[in-house]
């Protein structure tokens, strides 16, 4: 693949609408495990999906005209998934495993579009909600962000000149080069690209993926973004998200349901999928509460991905539940991912290398790390913590505990039941800075 001008291009930029979203496989790779299962087992639910920006003090409504949102929106909302695209995911193997999605569930995405949206301006911020059968608001958001995001980048690179957009992408390359050189001291290193929500821009991401397939070699096992790793002959990377233990909560008729909810998504997980997807993610609601009223069978799953908890924590906490349950850790797996970037990739691989596999998910700190590289100070090219997360499912409000509670999503009343109900024991205030 030639290597593209970025700054060139930005600079060059004359054209009305240059699309952010130009595939529907311009997302993460969990997001079609998790719509064939729901399209499966879920297709009769409701839901809602709403952007949240926890980085209050960032007015990205100030900053992104609206005009240019529903553009682009409205665009991605033209896509349909294209034969070579279809006869890819049909014919590849992924995770050693040939046909991973049935011809009955590819069929249905075929005839796939993104449904219409909600927005409005409100106090500096957008808000903007996607409601209507899970199995299509599930799909907006991966691309809500990605627009959202590179729509700030282009704001704040608008009016810059040639050269110094030249410089900017040139300390960034550099930047992130000098992070893939430390990288590269630590043998069997095992890391994916994760970077596609919050993402400077495509191009960026996609010239990041390059710099870690040369810098990295087989240390660099992939990418979560489906197209990227289409394009670019890698393995597509990604398990499952909080969505699904947040929705069958949010189902739940009693409190004891409700504390079950965690285990019937693994349950009707592992209808679908086994190996090494057999991924738990245990802190929608808390990992010590997950892990003390786990059924004995999730020891068997292939590992684990703790998401919020410092990762050293959690890690740690997750290899003792495996002893306990009389199992051999250096047999298991842990996925780690939340705001990693060089060094708590350095020090996490340092602290377990031996004593557990690993991987590592390297997301916005890879492929949105602009600090400090513009010539004049620029903090519009500061990433921001910028999720779109499920806010109800039939009409009942979801929560998200997380093992963070930075990073609690829902109504009060809500987060103060599901915290009688799963306890709070384990969670540990951190900031959310991407």
């Amino acid at each position: 693949m030639s290597a593209i001008d970025i700054a060139k291009r930005v600079y060059d930029h004359a054209w009305k609408l240059d699309p952010i979203v130009r595939s529907l496989l311009d997302t993460d790779f969990y997001k079609l495990l998790m719509l064939q299962m729901i399209w499966g087992r879920y297709s009769h639910i409701q839901t809602k999906f709403s952007l949240i920006n926890r980085t209050r003090r960032v007015r990205i409504a100030d900053a992104i005209d609206e005009r240019e949102l529903r553009d682009q929106l409205d665009y991605a909302r033209t896509i349909r998934l294209t034969k070579k695209e279809r006869i890819w995911l049909a014919g590849n193997t992924f995770y050693g495993r040939a046909q991973i999605f049935s011809p009955e569930f590819l069929e249905w995405f075929s005839k796939f579009q993104l449904p219409e949206y909600d927005l409005r301006r409100e106090d500096g911020q957008y808000v903007l909600e996607f409601s209507g059968p899970w199995t299509h608001t599930t799909m907006w958001e991966i691309p809500a962000l990605a627009i959202i995001t590179e729509l700030r980048s282009r704001a704040a690179l608008r009016g810059m000149g040639r050269f110094a957009l030249d410089v900017s992408y040139a300390r960034a390359k550099a930047k992130l080069w000098n992070k893939v050189e430390r990288l590269r001291a630590l043998r069997d290193l095992r890391i994916s690209d994760f970077g596609t929500r919050r993402r400077h821009s495509f191009l960026w991401q996609r010239w990041c993926v390059e710099a870690l397939k040369e810098g990295l070699g087989s240390n660099f096992v992939g990418s979560s973004n489906v197209l990227l790793a289409m394009d670019s002959d890698l393995e597509a990377i990604g398990t499952n998200a909080h969505e699904l233990p947040m929705v069958l909560a949010a189902l739940a008729e009693s409190d004891s349901a409700l504390l079950q909810s965690p285990y019937r998504v693994l349950e009707d997980w592992q209808q679908y999928y086994g190996g090494n997807l057999l991924v738990v993610l245990p802190d929608a609601f808390g990992t010590s509460s997950f892990l003390q009223h786990a059924p004995d069978w999730v020891a068997e799953w292939r590992g684990f991905r703790p998401d919020s908890a410092p990762p050293i924590q959690g890690g740690e906490e997750i290899i003792a539940w495996w002893r306990e349950h009389g199992r051999d850790p250096k047999e298991k797996l842990l996925v780690f991912s939340d705001a990693l970037d060089a060094e708590t990739i350095e020090s996490t691989y340092r602290h377990f290398h031996g004593r557990v596999q690993m991987s590592f998910g390297w997301g916005t700190n890879l492929t949105n790390d602009f600090r400090g590289c513009a010539p004049t100070p620029n903090a519009a090219l500061d990433p921001i913590s910028l999720v779109c997360k499920v806010t109800s499912a039939n009409g009942r409000p979801a929560v998200k505990l997380s093992d963070n509670p930075g990073k609690a999503l829902g109504e009060p009343d809500e987060i103060a039941r599901y915290l009688r109900v799963f306890g709070g024991e384990g969670r540990v205030e951190q900031a959310v800075a991407v």
